[in-house]
């Protein structure tokens, strides 16, 4: 492992931000520190940077146990998320400050600073200055600034939190593709789930200053390994108490529930397609229609209980009031530590996968 971080605990005051956290990244990833906020993802990240010390646990990089290593002495880029230029530079100078400061060669500076430029897309804008430049721009050339120096792990705070969203999308797909590029091990810290699934290689969620999961994108998501993860990830509504739906009666009803949309399927009588999937299926009533760009999200009253699943936009249209069958293929139940998938014991012969 290149980073990794064992038995890690902090504290300020009586409020615990690391409580005994332990993971290792692989040289060349890109991973996320994935929670809510005020979870502890920014305190791991600083005391990685060596801008926080933690009070337990060993703190490794590439093999060397760094506790007592001042930050910049670990060989560390850092991106901040309000970027941190200096106004009264223009971005060439913003990105040479840290090698002018080691008093690195000038012609040096001039082939670094210059391929930087070209590699972040930046050509032609090396004399202007932050203010005149948009909030992606500006956050490549703090990206080349943390590259300049030639770091050999890089950490990124919420690096795309002050960008506005058709921006920020662009930029997820360029860091992913920038990364892969340079090569470099890289940390970035999100709440943002959907930035995490789409550029990370791996994810870590945090909670409460504790590491809930580690694991791919796809693998957290389809086996979530707590609770709290389960009803973090993806957009799921929580039953505290479960009467059972058809299929699922068999489970304790002081058990925690989870509920994905995708786990629903919702279609008319008259549809000979779901025709055998009619007695696995609960009756339900259209309460709302809301239009997602690429497709609906239509919550249903079942039962007194209000479920939420997506329609394509090629299929019939539903309105307010219908009535609709609603099938529950999977569901999450949270017992105590662990989540078990159940699936509906009714559709023993049926893929619904491909329906």
């Amino acid at each position: 492992m290149y980073v990794e971080m064992k038995n890690i605990s902090k504290s300020f005051g009586d409020f615990k931000a690391c409580d005994n956290v332990s993971f290792g990244i692989e040289q060349g990833k890109l991973v996320a520190l994935l929670g809510p906020s005020g979870s502890g993802k920014t305190t791991i990240l600083r005391m990685i940077a060596g801008l926080e010390w933690q009070d337990e646990g060993d703190i490794m990089i590439d093999g060397k146990v760094v506790n007592d290593v001042p930050g910049k002495e670990r060989e560390i880029g850092f991106v901040f998320q309000n970027y941190a230029l200096f106004r009264y530079m223009n971005v060439y100078d913003n990105i040479a400050y840290g090698l002018k400061v080691k008093k690195v060669p000038s012609k040096e500076i001039k082939e670094t600073v210059t391929e930087l430029i070209e590699l972040v897309g930046l050509t032609g804008f090396e004399k202007r200055y932050p203010a005149q430049l948009s909030g992606g721009q500006r956050q490549r050339v703090a990206f080349a600034r943390a590259l300049a120096l030639k770091p050999k792990l890089l950490l990124l705070d919420e690096p795309f939190a002050a960008i506005d969203a058709k921006v920020r999308k662009e930029l997820r797909n360029w860091l992913k593709d920038m990364i892969s590029r340079v090569g470099i091990t890289s940390i970035f810290v999100t709440h943002d789930q959907d930035e995490a699934v789409e550029v990370a290689d791996d994810i870590l969620i945090i909670n409460e200053g504790r590491l809930e999961q580690m694991g791919k994108p796809l693998e957290i998501y389809k086996k979530p390994a707590t609770p709290f993860v389960a009803q973090f990830i993806g957009s799921s509504i929580v039953l505290d108490k479960f009467e059972g739906f058809k299929g699922f009666e068999d489970i304790n009803d002081k058990s925690q529930v989870v509920i994905r949309p995708e786990f629903v399927e919702a279609f008319k009588g008259d549809n000979t397609r779901f025709q055998k999937l009619i007695a696995a299926a609960e009756k339900g009533t259209v309460k709302n229609i809301q239009f997602r760009g690429n497709c609906l999200e239509i919550s249903l009253d079942v039962n007194g209980v209000t479920l939420t699943t997506n329609r394509s936009l090629e299929r019939r249209p539903v309105k307010a009031g219908d009535e609709m069958y609603v099938l529950i293929y999977r569901i999450y139940v949270l017992t105590g530590e662990d989540t078990v998938v159940r699936k509906n014991v009714l559709l023993k012969d049926v893929n619904v996968e491909m329906l």
